[in-house]
């Protein structure tokens, strides 16, 4: 029942971030090509709730989906089962989330 949930999970997850991947690189396009440098763009980033939104949703979706891959990849290469399977999964989604909220935080906060 548990690799069903996370079956489920991952490809909600995946569902939320292909229009998120397409709107960052739309964005991004878009400011080069305009000739923005890296400094303009972090200044229209700065303070702005709705990227800040953005961002944070993707860095919750991409955690969880990459921690279940890689959970699968522990699994079938490695051998790790059960509670150590558990926890190590665990720990990449706190990773990923803790290294991804800091970097929201830098873009839209400082």
């Amino acid at each position: 029942m548990l690799s069903i949930k996370l079956y489920i999970a991952q490809r909600l997850t995946a569902m939320l971030m292909a229009p998120l991947v397409l709107l960052h690189l739309g964005v991004m396009i878009y400011a080069i090509q305009g000739g923005l440098s890296s400094g303009e763009i972090l200044g229209r980033t700065q303070g702005s709730f709705f990227w800040g939104l953005i961002y944070g949703l993707f860095v919750v979706a991409l955690s969880i989906h990459a921690a279940i891959g890689l959970r699968v990849v522990i699994y079938e290469w490695l051998g790790v089962t059960g509670a150590r399977l558990n926890w190590i999964t665990t720990a990449i989604v706190i990773l990923l989330l803790g290294l991804g909220s800091k970097a929201v935080y830098a873009v839209v906060m400082s």
